[in-house]
């Protein structure tokens, strides 16, 4: 028996949700379902942003959010300006649910909890009378005419306009495949470095403002630094591995690292500086307290690297001391060896070819009534609240056009 839907959106995910529900609420007369292969709906939505679900981010001028995607920069230039993050808040305030900002931009529900977002959805596509069918994993998927065919373990369903929100799911992208798309390779993206090295071994949870930059590439990002148990974490490393998904893994992620710990500070300044402090603290030991903006305990650490002794005092600093000091401040080497999954937010790089998606209406270019949302496609950004929206983007897009 097949079960006939006017539209059925694959996946239970932020851009399947989005997408039905402003169909629904743009023509009530239309029958849609969502198919989830889990048991439960929205999961990521739940963990994201350490389970207060970080929204989008106050970046409100198309032309520079575009900027926070490594893959997609290009495209999302059009979508933005049809809905950006100004739109997903308003979207969100008629839903019942309002954000705020936090200092470095980010977005979440005021309620601090991502189940404030569940609950919003859920609510909406009970009211709207969308069929939410959990436990429907889609085996595979054909063309009857005009309709789309979608088979799962136990059901069989019939729709006139398919949408894809299935994330970075390699089965669909495999069936897709079959249908002529191309699939560019996912690779990880926000990822943490593994790095041992003892300068930073005693000291998880230090932080500082740093710039960072990738041996023998482009590769450079500037912000908050973490050092980890086992290695460096942080914006600015995470910046790096959403930039540098491809080429890092190219490099079977093994590879050098230069770390500038005063953030944009040059060599030169630093040594006028340190001879300042030569003369004005020629009597106090140089490792006591942190004459830059660096926890004590790092500054401490970088100058017994630099062959500096505890006691030393400022004024019997050689110059090769000196020197060594300046460079483990501005340019320090670490060995990277490894990667680790950031948090539970795992993201990819790769997906369907943006060459064969109409921006404009978020279709396939090479099947009429085939739509895709989300993360499916080879588009990714920066942690920040970036990819909830693109999926809240592109979900809207789909629903218009539809």
């Amino acid at each position: 028996m097949n079960q006939n839907f006017d539209i059925i959106i694959v996946g239970g995910g932020a851009a399947g949700f989005f997408t039905a529900i402003n169909i629904v609420e743009k023509n009530p007369t239309l029958k849609v379902a969502i198919l989830e292969r889990g048991s439960e709906v929205l999961q990521k939505v739940r963990i994201s942003g350490g389970g207060r679900c970080n929204v989008t981010h106050a970046c409100f001028e198309p032309n520079e959010l575009v900027k926070f995607y490594p893959r997609g920069e290009k495209e999302l230039r059009g979508p933005f300006h049809q809905f950006g993050a100004g739109d997903t808040i308003e979207w969100f305030e008629k839903h019942g649910v309002a954000l705020k900002i936090e200092s470095d931009g980010r977005m979440f529900p005021v309620s601090n909890s991502s189940q404030t977002i569940i609950d919003c959805f859920l609510e909406a596509t009970k009211k709207l009378g969308i069929a939410v069918l959990t436990g429907q994993s889609v085996q595979s998927i054909f063309k009857q005419e005009a309709l789309w065919k979608i088979e799962t373990q136990t059901e069989n369903y019939l729709c006139e306009k398919l949408v894809l929100a299935t994330g970075s799911n390699p089965k669909v992208w495999e069936m897709l495949q079959n249908f002529g798309h191309a699939v560019i390779t996912p690779v990880p993206s926000l990822f943490t470095f593994n790095i041992k090295d003892v300068r930073i071994k005693e000291l998880p949870g230090v932080a500082a403002q740093a710039t960072v930059k990738v041996k023998d590439t482009k590769l450079i990002s500037s912000g908050p630094l973490l050092i980890t148990h086992w290695g460096m974490s942080g914006p600015a490393i995470l910046k790096l591995s959403a930039w540098g998904a491809r080429i890092l893994r190219d490099k079977n992620y093994q590879f050098t690292i230069f770390v500038n710990w005063l953030n944009d500070a040059d060599s030169e300044e630093v040594e006028k500086k340190l001879k300042d402090l030569k003369q004005e603290h020629a009597k106090k030991s140089v490792s006591k307290k942190s004459p830059f903006e660096l926890t004590n305990r790092l500054w401490e650490s970088l100058v017994i690297a630099s062959g500096i002794e505890a006691e030393t005092k400022w004024a019997d600093l050689s110059k090769i001391q000196l020197t060594n000091l300046i460079n483990q401040l501005v340019n320090g080497t670490f060995q990277v060896n490894g990667k680790s999954t950031f948090k539970e937010e795992f993201v990819t790089a790769g997906g369907i070819d943006l060459k064969e998606i109409n921006f404009k209406t978020m279709e396939s270019k090479l099947h009429k009534n085939l739509y895709f949302a989300g993360e499916i496609v080879n588009i990714d950004a920066i942690t920040g609240g970036f990819n909830f929206q693109n999926a809240w983007t592109s979900g809207f897009i789909v629903a218009n056009t539809i």
